[in-house]
C-alpha cells in the first residue's frame, strides 16, 4: 500500500469506528473477562483497540507492531511486579493484531505460540466477530498465564492495571 493510500485509510477510521466494532456492552463483557482471568494468575492483560495510527506514525511509515510496543509502555503493561503483562492490540485501519508480552511471560512462551493466538483472532476478525476474537485471545493468554504464573490457593492478587479495554 502506498503512503497516500495508507494515510487516507488511517484518517478515515476514528474512535467511533472502534466503538461500532465493539459496543459498550461488548466492552463491558471483555472487561469482566479480563478481571475474572486475573483472579487465577499474577499476570495482567490489557486490550487496546485503535481505529487508526496517529499521523506521526504514518508520516514516519511506522508499523502496527511499533505502535503496539509504544502503547505497551504508555499503558504501563511493562510495569508489573513479575514482568508478566500482556497487551492485545487491534488496529482496525490495517486489520492488524499484535500481542506484546513482557519479558517474564515472553521468556517462557515462544513466538510460535503468540502467533497461533494472533492467527485465531484473525479468523474471527475477518468475519467481523471482534468480541469473539478478543475473547478467544484473552482465554488463550489466560491459559498461558495460569500455566506459568498461577496463584497459590488462597493467594490475594492485587490488580496492577485497569481491566477495561482502551479505545483510541
Amino acid at each position: 500500500m502506498n503512503r497516500i493510500t495508507r494515510l487516507l485509510r488511517h484518517r478515515w477510521f476514528d474512535e467511533d469506528d472502534a466503538r461500532r466494532a465493539l459496543g459498550p456492552v461488548a466492552l463491558a463483557r471483555i472487561e469482566t473477562r479480563v478481571r475474572a482471568s486475573e483472579t487465577h494468575h499474577s499476570g495482567e492483560i490489557r486490550v487496546c483497540i485503535e481505529a487508526g495510527l496517529p499521523l506521526g506514525y504514518l508520516w514516519r511509515d511506522l508499523t502496527a507492531r511499533q505502535r503496539a510496543v509504544t502503547l505497551f509502555g504508555k499503558l504501563r503493561v511493562w510495569d508489573t511486579e513479575q514482568n508478566n503483562g500482556v497487551l492485545i492490540y487491534l488496529l482496525l485501519a490495517e486489520h492488524r493484531i499484535e500481542i506484546v508480552a513482557d519479558r517474564g511471560i515472553d521468556r517462557v512462551v515462544d513466538a510460535a505460540r503468540w502467533q497461533a493466538i494472533v492467527a485465531g483472532m484473525s479468523t474471527a476478525f475477518r468475519e467481523r466477530r471482534f468480541e469473539d476474537g478478543l475473547n478467544a485471545a484473552i482465554d488463550a493468554v489466560d491459559a498461558l498465564l495460569r500455566a506459568h504464573f498461577a496463584l497459590a490457593e488462597g493467594a490475594d492478587n492485587r490488580n496492577e492495571l485497569p481491566d477495561a479495554p482502551v479505545l483510541r
